[in-house]
């Protein structure tokens, strides 16, 4: 598509730039829109069970003696887990998950103190007992059960493609021959798109926000990385942005504990299973995720799998 990047564009980015870097002097714009987002009041409140005990988890009775739980997130993923630097307030979907399983086991979710943990350190954090568990687009595989256990999965996510919402021309990846396509440097989504749609010209930044900047100056024709992600970049800017077609690939989210501590894993599927019954899981993702303008998804079928 080739159009002139209009003024009222190139404030779009920017506003979406002081966003996503959470200051507004790395844009150098003053003023921007406010970012949508739930208001105060629209995020669940969730019932914290009473007397609830789990003397077979050593970590549970260790943020017992200590009062509340230590949850491990992302702070950069928006509508995921998403730190406000102004007030050091986390949200998002992955952060509401980390919220339902606190007050599932018996802690105010209030109380909860948020480490930001980045992915390459997830698994010793949990081995060091950094953390009591792991909530942030950790995706379940084979690998990781070897040292680390899961609850869930709570999401099922997958790669899929982020462009403009005046862009009717891409579909689905069997649309990319000669588009160009922005995913993180060194990511299985950027890998994949280069191995499978050879035609699609691939490019890549360290960040997807530098990717989704681009896309929003028709530099790139679409960012591809898990749908989550991408849902969370367009629920910014709804009226610009669009996720489209279905997800090529599986990522099952699940939270992460200690490998050992088999009876706090089966604990937190009980809860995920509890809060997709009781409607707390839907109305999570409708304040987060949803606000992008895709309902929420049927959820995963739970897998508890065996100790081992």
């Amino acid at each position: 598509m080739n159009r002139t990047v209009t003024a009222p564009l190139r404030a779009l980015a920017l506003a979406l730039c002081a966003a996503l870097l959470a200051t507004a002097t790395a844009c150098g714009r003053e003023g921007s829109p406010p970012v949508k987002g739930p208001q105060p009041g629209q995020l669940p409140r969730y019932q914290v069970a009473q007397g609830y005990e789990l003397p077979d988890s050593p970590t549970w009775r260790r943020a017992k003696a200590r009062g509340h739980l230590i949850v491990g997130v992302k702070e950069d993923q928006p509508f995921l887990g998403e730190k406000d630097p102004a007030t050091g307030v986390y949200s998002g979907f992955d952060i509401e998950i980390a919220k339902m399983m606190s007050a599932s086991l018996g802690f105010d979710p209030k109380t909860i103190e948020f480490r930001t943990i980045a992915s390459a350190n997830r698994e010793t954090a949990l081995q060091n007992g950094q953390i009591d568990y792991y909530v942030g687009t950790y995706t379940i595989n084979d690998l990781r059960k070897k040292q680390v256990g899961f609850a869930g999965p709570y999401y099922m996510a997958g790669q899929s493609l982020l462009v403009r919402a005046d862009n009717d021309d891409i579909k689905g990846p069997q649309d990319l021959a000669g588009k160009t396509v922005c995913s993180a440097a060194g990511s299985t989504p950027l890998q994949r798109i280069k191995d499978e749609y050879p035609r699609a010209r691939a490019v890549s930044y360290d960040t997807y926000s530098i990717c989704v900047d681009n896309l929003l100056t028709l530099q790139v024709d679409a960012v591809t990385t898990d749908d989550t992600i991408l849902l969370g970049y367009a629920a910014k800017v709804p009226d610009e942005l669009k996720v489209v077609g279905k997800p090529f690939s599986q990522e099952p989210y699940g939270i992460g504990v200690p490998r050992s501590d088999n009876a706090l894993r089966f604990a937190l599927d009980d809860a995920i299973v509890e809060n997709e019954k009781n409607g707390n899981w839907k109305k999570a993702y409708d304040v987060t995720l949803g606000l992008s303008g895709v309902p929420a998804p049927k959820p995963p079928p739970v897998d508890r799998y065996p100790a081992g």
